[in-house]
C-alpha cells in the first residue's frame, strides 16, 4: 500500500502498475509507503 503525501489517498501496487504512470488521482506524483505501527525489538547478542 502506498499514500499520496498531498491528499493521503491509499493506494495498492496492483493500481499503480495498471496506470502508464506513477500518478495519484489528485495529480501528484509522490508516495510515501505505509508501514504498520509495530515496531519489532531484538535483544542484543
Amino acid at each position: 500500500m502506498y499514500s499520496c503525501l498531498r491528499c493521503a489517498t491509499n493506494v495498492s501496487n496492483t493500481e499503480l502498475s495498471r496506470l502508464p504512470e506513477i500518478k495519484c488521482i489528485c495529480g501528484f506524483r509522490v508516495f510515501t509507503k505505509v508501514r504498520p505501527p509495530v515496531v519489532k525489538t531484538i535483544k542484543a547478542i
